[in-house]
């Protein structure tokens, strides 16, 4: 299908999620875990490191990595716990992988992603291995960090944090096809399916509520989004 079914309050609506996995993104992506021979797919948003201002408007300084974009890592020996963020990523060549232990078994995994733009994880502490392949270099995200959040937001651009990068209120999309359009508002940067709150596929024009009380709004394949109230 080229993208992820619907979601609701961690409840299987669609058929294209199995377990804490994302659903499926194209045909040539790595195994994520749900037997089709692809990986998770999601989008995120779009950060230009080293800018007084990221995309979502938030206040930035130079990025300051904390471990690179290849590689698996050991959690608490060669990546602490906590959250970390990707930037600048295309054509979701980038995939990240939580696991449990690193048998590379898919009961191992915990979540999953592909990535265009942005993407936020929390990686806890007791994840046994984080691996990332084709991404950008991950930096450490100050949990008290503000920013100037956006009334607008690249619907390809892929996961904002709420307050921060984008404001809270109701958005719409327009000129979205064929289903390609994917949102989804979540309470945590877990990324597993019980960190979505709500979640749609979209034919034509989107429109959702962001609430203040959620943690990060992921975009991909959409219009760009306008706050409308």
């Amino acid at each position: 299908m080229g993208m992820k079914g619907k979601v609701a309050l961690g409840a299987v609506v669609g058929v294209v999620v199995i377990g804490v996995v994302s659903a499926n993104a194209g045909s040539d992506s790595k195994d994520g875990g749900s037997g089709s021979g692809s990986k998770g797919s999601s989008a995120s948003a779009q950060h230009k490191p080293g800018s007084k201002k990221d995309a979502g408007g938030s206040e930035t300084a130079a990025k300051k990595v904390a471990f690179e974009g290849d590689g698996d890592f050991q959690v608490g020996k060669d990546v602490k716990p906590g959250t970390y963020r990707t930037t600048g990523n295309t054509d979701d060549m980038c995939y990240w992988e939580r696991a449990k232990d690193a048998s590379g078994e898919t009961d191992s995994l915990l979540a999953n992603d592909n990535v265009t733009g942005t993407s936020y994880v929390t990686i806890k502490a007791t994840d046994k291995l984080f691996k990332s392949s084709g991404c950008k270099d991950w930096e450490a995200v100050d949990p008290k960090a503000k920013g100037s959040p956006a009334s607008t937001a690249d619907g390809d651009g892929g996961m904002f944090k709420v307050g921060t990068d984008l404001a809270p209120g109701t958005y719409k999309s327009t000129g979205n096809a064929d289903d390609s359009c994917y949102w989804e508002r979540t309470k945590d940067a877990e990324q597993g399916l019980d960190s979505i709150i709500a979640n749609n596929n979209v034919t034509g024009t989107a429109v959702v509520t962001v609430k203040a009380t959620d943690a990060y709004f992921k975009t991909t394949g959409c219009g760009d989004w306008k706050k409308a109230g």
